[in-house]
């Protein structure tokens, strides 16, 4: 008997790609789970497959960088933060921060396939009585329209999202003088595709016109990210949804010259909502 659960939850990473680098990712998980029925004529109960499957994924892979240590130019050191990861291609990048935000896969990239059998692997190594197999298949939302990519970190964040270096793929609306823009979603969201969006708090000002550098000391370590300055973007204020937001707005507004309201997402159904005017 299969017992099925389609978007059981998501998973928002961000993954380092050989070929575009430093990438944001969300992620539908449909769970399958193989085995015997009980007296109660059930494999598992729906109340406690959910939580059950979300708490070891979040526990696990869920905001963090997904690493193939196997990709050409990529090096993995301890350092005094816990990890130094290093790469060379498609450009120079190094990230340190504690272990646990990272995943690390001996692969040479990551692909949304073989992490969900990787997933899934993990998992049965205890799973739920009765339970003989489980299968995660991973999926991105189906989004018609502009949509972009972003990695982040957010300091002052009590839980996973303090790590300097996860993401999101996400959906951009905006309208201009009250009626939805499609060409200004699609220049925005190709604008911030794949980059790193930076509080200008945290950066060093070094003088290099090059290379940012910044750091952060969070409740779970110390953070510090460097990489080219061309990919990424620093905001004045925190880069939380409500913060890029607000920020876009503005930003739109005053080349635009006309009132503007943005629906940015953070990944999959959710996000904030901001306006303003020239």
């Amino acid at each position: 008997m299969t017992l099925f659960v389609n978007r059981l939850t998501q998973l928002d990473v961000s993954l380092w790609c050989p070929k575009r680098g430093l990438i944001g990712a969300s992620w539908h998980v449909d769970a399958e789970l193989d085995g015997a029925l009980g007296e109660d004529g059930m494999l598992f109960d729906f109340g406690e497959v959910k939580p059950w499957i979300k708490s070891r994924l979040d526990a696990g892979a869920d905001h963090t960088l997904l690493v193939p240590s196997r990709a050409p130019g990529i090096s993995v050191e301890e350092c005094r933060e816990g990890l130094a990861i290093r790469t060379q291609l498609p450009y120079p990048m190094e990230v340190r921060g504690p272990r646990q935000a990272f995943t690390l896969l001996p692969w040479q990239a990551i692909g949304a396939e073989r992490l969900g059998e990787h997933l899934a692997k993990e998992l049965m190594r205890r799973p739920p009585p009765r339970v003989v197999a489980i299968r995660l298949g991973l999926r991105d939302e189906t989004i018609d329209g502009a949509s972009y990519t972003y990695s982040h970190g957010l300091k002052r964040h009590a839980g996973n999202c303090q790590r300097i270096a996860h993401g999101h793929r996400s959906r951009l609306e905006v309208w201009r003088q009250g009626r939805r823009d499609t060409g200004l979603e699609v220049r925005w969201a190709n604008w911030l595709a794949d980059r790193y969006l930076v509080d200008a708090e945290d950066v060093i000002d070094d003088g290099d016109a090059d290379t940012l550098r910044c750091h952060y000391q969070a409740p779970q370590g110390r953070f510090a990210l460097c990489l080219p300055r061309a990919r990424c973007a620093v905001l004045p204020c925190t880069t939380t949804v409500e913060q890029i937001a607000a920020w876009l707005a503005a930003k739109i507004a005053r080349e635009c010259g006309e009132r503007i309201r943005v629906k940015a997402f953070e990944g999959i159904d959710k996000g904030a909502i901001a306006e303003a005017g020239p």
